[in-house]
């Protein structure tokens, strides 16, 4: 598997990250980029604030793991400067989206912006060493657990005490956020909140008795007979998986990375299409009309992420099953969204048949993340 680790950091290295340093810095008004076409044509220029904290920590990661290159650290800056002038209203809440020049657009409905401006200004607090910046991460960090039962506050369309549902997302990304931000927490919080998302996940998101993973649930742990509560999105659930090995790994828990293991498998093997290949988007834990017209659509992120989870498995017991599959997802992946025309940056959205269905590099909801974290995690796994 060695090999795998070589090819995936020369394709970073060699593409990706050229591909985003040459057309995605906004040199005018700070900030980046992302709707870009296959040439790297910038086609529109609002900002969203989640993709440009994701991107500035992508850098700062660049520049802390791989090489301290003065560029990385320069354009890890260009985001976060952008965003600690233009990317939160007067409360602390981080807006979803800005115009090129930083003025909102659309409210802070959204608490994926603070989530990833969190890791943003965490990631460039410890490459700067300024602390300005790790405040801000820390006052963002709070604000999520604040926000955490009512993520929408005010922006919250749904009719309150019907149908209360809890979402998937959240504890997810909470689960790797603690991680992310450990240097500049607590212990002790990052002990309990690592401990108590990732038993709500395993014990309420996670149906063991038929081996799925729920991306809705009642607010009191329980399944909901309806469009969203059949819900299934097979890439949260594997991505949620390897952010819970990475806790068993840190906490010498066995007993919690083999049951994220198994989880995983149970997620691809319901979610990969046996007539085209790939990995479906959404499905219906009941096998009805899934409520997502795009349900069997193949999304790059879904597939990165699987390749994420299958390389930590290997190296942590070189299963002959992880190797399999890892192989399987990987031939796939790379046959089918690497652009072998333009180079650089993948394409992220096939239909069905894996022929490709939007042509762009970049977009309102795909930047410079999914793809280039993945090929650094599995570069670092599978170098072993």
């Amino acid at each position: 598997m060695k090999n795998y680790a070589q090819q995936y950091r020369s394709e970073l290295l060699e593409e990706i990250i050229p591909f985003w340093e040459s057309f995605s810095v906004d040199r005018q008004h700070g900030g980046y980029f992302t709707c870009l076409t296959p040439q790297g044509k910038v086609y529109d220029t609002d900002k969203f604030v989640w993709l440009q904290a994701r991107q500035a920590w992508m850098f700062s990661k660049f520049y802390s793991t791989i090489e301290q290159r003065k560029e990385w650290l320069e354009m890890a800056g260009n985001g976060v400067q952008f965003l600690e002038k233009y990317g939160r209203d007067s409360e602390g809440n981080w807006y979803f989206s800005l115009d090129k020049k930083g003025n909102p657009l659309v409210q802070p409905y959204n608490i994926f912006s603070d989530c990833f401006a969190a890791m943003a200004f965490g990631a460039y607090s410890e490459i700067t060493g300024d602390q300005k910046y790790a405040a801000i991460a820390k006052e963002t960090f709070g604000n999520i657990l604040k926000r955490q039962h009512n993520t929408k506050g005010i922006y919250n369309k749904k009719f309150p005490g019907t149908r209360e549902l809890k979402n998937f997302a959240l504890p997810m990304i909470l689960c790797n956020l603690s991680l992310e931000l450990e240097s500049i927490l607590d212990a002790g919080q990052v002990e309990n909140l690592t401990n108590n998302i990732s038993k709500q996940i395993l014990e309420e998101f996670y149906d063991e008795s038929r081996g799925i993973v729920l991306e809705n649930i009642s607010t009191d742990g329980h399944f909901v007979d309806s469009f969203e509560g059949r819900l299934l999105n097979p890439g949260h659930a594997i991505e949620a998986m390897w952010f819970i090995m990475n806790i068993g790994i840190r906490n010498n828990d066995d007993r919690l990375v083999k049951k994220a293991e198994r989880i995983m498998y149970q997620q691809l093997e319901l979610g990969w299409d046996h007539t085209h290949g790939g990995i479906f988007y959404f499905l219906d834990a009941k096998g009805h009309p899934p409520e997502k017209l795009e349900w069997d659509q193949k999304l790059w992120w879904v597939h990165l992420e699987t390749l994420v989870a299958l390389a930590k498995t290997y190296a942590y017991n070189q299963s002959p099953l992880a190797k399999d599959w890892f192989k399987k997802v990987h031939d796939y992946t790379w046959n089918h969204f690497r652009d072998l025309e333009h180079g650089g940056e993948w394409y992220g959205y096939l239909n069905r048949r894996g022929e490709l269905l939007l042509p762009l590099k970049g977009g309102k909801w795909k930047g410079c993340f999914h793809v280039p974290r993945a090929l650094l995690e599995i570069s670092k796994t599978l170098d072993i």
